[in-house]
């Protein structure tokens, strides 16, 4: 996409792309600064060469090391549902938000041993 003869950048591209579907300023704000940490999280690979396994990557990490709460997470995910299936034509098969310590209530183990409990 070119703009005045100057090629837009992604960041760009994201931020012209929520504008232009009436997303509130703070979104598009939110939205390109998880665009921005993806990339750079991937040694600023183009999100393009990556895939949902890339995406799961970034989640856990969040979870894991930067110790972010569910909603962030899911706002992280949902800016990556946004770019790749609106801006790149690749929309991301479920990709599940990744289980931080703190959010063993929600996890697969926390649900079989609830299952398995006789009370």
């Amino acid at each position: 996409m070119k703009t005045n003869d100057r090629r837009v950048g992604l960041l760009e591209r994201v931020g012209l792309e929520l504008r232009t579907r009436h997303y509130s300023p703070r979104t598009v704000e939110a939205y390109v600064g998880w665009v921005r940490r993806y990339v750079k999280f991937h040694d600023r690979r183009h999100p393009g060469e990556l895939g949902p396994e890339a995406v799961s990557a970034f989640l856990t990490h969040l979870a894991a090391e930067g110790s972010v709460s569910a909603s962030t997470q899911n706002q992280a995910l949902a800016a990556l549902i946004f770019l790749y299936g609106e801006l790149l034509g690749r929309p991301l098969e479920e990709t599940q938000r990744s289980y931080g310590p703190n959010d063993r209530r929600d996890s697969p183990l926390y649900s079989r041993l609830a299952r398995s409990t006789p009370f």
